[in-house]
């Protein structure tokens, strides 16, 4: 089995939240921060997947893998097939960074639920029962379906899992992949977290 990389989405444009989510601050440090540190102890590697315009996040000690100009404006697909065209071997934890919820006993899990033998390994939403595309694991064998998919104009990676053969996983925790996308949702989830 592929040893894995690990790949933090910090690209995004944060329009409802009116600010880079990748900066927002749940647990001490800004989250594309905690997301790394939660990678590191899994992963081989672990990088940021960035747009040009985010090098403020680019620090000492972690690799920053650019959108490549033909992946321009796809959002997190364009971000995962970057990191799979710098390291088209190798296996990669995605993770985005707008989940505050995630830790590492979810990770732990995933990982132990890992079939390599498909494309990827992903959480099945408990609202929807589709893929969790923004915390799963690519199989370096994913590449060539997506960029077929890209061909045809499908750039949602949700829509790309389910018309591929991944493994889906139940989620171990109903909110753990809560993604937050406005000041509200910041404010509540703080509250929470504090509770």
């Amino acid at each position: 089995m592929k040893e894995l990389n690990g790949l933090v989405l910090i690209g995004g444009k944060s329009t409802r939240m009116q600010t880079d989510k990748a900066h927002l601050v749940y647990h001490d440090k800004p989250q594309y921060l905690v997301c790394y540190d939660l990678l590191k102890d899994f992963c081989s590697k672990v990088f940021l997947s960035l747009k040009k315009k985010h090098t403020e996040c680019v620090v000492e000690d972690i690799g920053p893998i650019f959108d490549h100009e033909i992946y321009d404006g796809m959002g997190p697909t364009g971000g995962v097939l970057s990191a799979m065209n710098y390291a088209p071997e190798q296996a990669w934890f995605v993770l985005a960074c707008d989940l505050p919820f995630v830790d590492a006993d979810l990770i732990s899990y995933l990982i132990s639920k890992r079939n390599a033998s498909r494309m990827a390994t992903a959480f099945k939403s408990n609202y929807t029962g589709h893929p969790e595309p923004l915390c799963a694991i690519y199989e370096p064998q994913f590449k060539d379906a997506m960029q077929g998919f890209v061909k045809e104009e499908v750039f949602c990676p949700r829509k790309i899992m389910l018309k591929s053969d991944i493994e889906l996983v139940d989620l171990p925790e109903p909110h753990a992949l809560d993604n937050i996308n406005t000041p509200d949702e910041f404010n509540k989830t703080i509250q929470q977290l504090k509770g």
